[in-house]
């Protein structure tokens, strides 16, 4: 019996690609072929058997369809209070006519273009999954912003998830800002039903010089997924890239985030929030390539794991031997509430040159009873005391979110799970 580490198992989707980008398809297949899915001794995947989940939990190795979607089930789907620019996603097909404008903003499906550099910045022969997202993806969105050009209401990208004629989703996004421009997005996945399926999303940031980019990613969908998520970026100079990664929910989650620092005064953010239940595994990666001097890059992760959750956390800054006057922060820290709660962390240094400020470290504990017991001898319930202490560990991250509808919004959610599953 052929398992999911051979690739003959994913004979369908290759056979399923279009006939676009074939260069680069066959550059996806070759490096896939080469490397197989992880298997259980892959140092990267270590901690997370994602082969083996997939085997066991997809049986429609396959790409799925455009589902219909409805402008009510936009509408729903939008957070409260939310002001901007919309764009509709249905299994990675990008929905045009459910998706709104602002000017300065210019989106092509790839279906209709061949000439976007897809595959320059996030490297297929690093990671298989890149691989074969870049071998089989259906549809995708090349957006660009112009030069110069500010757009001051955040960009949602609202993409609709479901198992249809196929449990296989390869989302491809290929985001291009000009020299000076800014722009924040909301990346959001939603699923329409609770049937298992597989999303494989590679998303590509190409900044330009002085450019101030934003990129919120929000994981909540139901505790049946698989997902595996790559986003690059290039950080030109006098640029700024902030990232913030929600992950409130799923079945198996890797997210796989590097930040390319290329030019001198460059600023790469790195914030993320994991707060798991029941069997939830979620595995952060991050990787920071510090190549130029005057850089600088935050990070600061934080998990809170109940039950038999599981998290990974593995946080790489390389600082190349040109690279002197680096100031690099990497921060991890942990809670769990549960005696079966597991996290694997791992922050890492690899500095070259000599004139650098770098830190890293991590923590895992579990609540401050006196903080506790402090809460509850003046009045407030247990479950209320214990919800105000995790809600202000995770407090540090949710700053971060300066767009107001999303943060409410994440609060809420926040608060809901840690008053009630916690």
């Amino acid at each position: 019996m052929s398992t999911l580490t051979q690739p003959e198992f994913v004979l369908g989707l290759f056979e399923a690609a279009p006939a676009t980008f074939s260069s680069l398809r066959q550059l996806g297949k070759e490096s896939f072929y080469a490397q197989g899915l992880p298997a259980l001794k892959s140092e990267e995947y270590k901690f997370t058997p994602i082969a083996k989940k997939l085997e066991n939990s997809i049986t429609e190795f396959s790409p799925a369809e455009q589902v219909t979607i409805s402008a009510e089930q936009v509408k729903s789907a939008v957070f409260p209070g939310f002001v901007g620019v919309v764009l509709v996603f249905s299994n990675g097909y990008f929905i045009p006519g459910l998706s709104s404008k602002t000017e300065g903003l210019t989106i092509h499906s790839l279906s209709a273009e061949e000439n976007t550099p897809l595959g320059s910045i996030a490297d297929a022969a690093k990671d298989p999954f890149t691989a074969l997202n870049q071998a089989t993806f259906v549809n995708g969105i090349h957006i660009s912003i112009a030069k110069k050009v500010s757009i001051e209401s955040p960009i949602l990208l609202l993409q609709f998830h479901q198992a249809k004629g196929g449990q296989v989703i390869s989302p491809r996004i290929w985001i291009e800002a000009g020299d000076f421009s800014k722009a924040t997005f909301i990346d959001y996945h939603i699923s329409l039903d609770d049937a298992p399926y597989f999303v494989n999303k590679v998303v590509e940031i190409k900044g330009g010089i002085n450019a101030d980019l934003t990129y919120h990613s929000l994981q909540q969908e139901h505790n049946q997924v698989i997902e595996v998520s790559n986003l690059v970026t290039d950080i030109q100079k006098d640029s700024q890239f902030t990232s913030t990664q929600i992950t409130l929910s799923g079945d198996m989650v890797r997210n796989n985030l590097t930040l390319n620092l290329l030019g001198s005064n460059s600023v790469g953010n790195m914030y993320g929030i994991y707060l798991l239940n029941g069997k939830t595994h979620v595995d952060n990666h991050t990787n920071v390539d510090h190549t130029i001097p005057h850089a600088e890059s935050n990070e600061l992760y934080k998990g809170i794991l109940a039950d038999q959750s599981r998290g990974v956390f593995n946080g790489k800054i390389f600082v190349r031997q040109i690279a002197q006057k680096t100031n690099a922060f990497q921060q991890n820290n942990n809670i769990l509430l549960s005696e079966d709660a597991i996290i694997n962390t791992k922050p890492q240094l690899e500095i070259w040159a000599d004139d650098v400020k770098c830190s890293h470290g991590c923590t895992v504990g579990q609540l401050d009873e006196e903080a506790l017991f402090y809460l509850q001898a003046r009045g407030i319930d247990k479950i209320t005391a214990r919800g105000l202490l995790l809600y202000a560990f995770a407090g540090e991250v949710l700053d971060k979110i300066e767009v107001e509808s999303l943060q409410k919004y994440i609060v809420n959610q926040i608060q809901e799970r840690l008053g009630s599953n916690f």
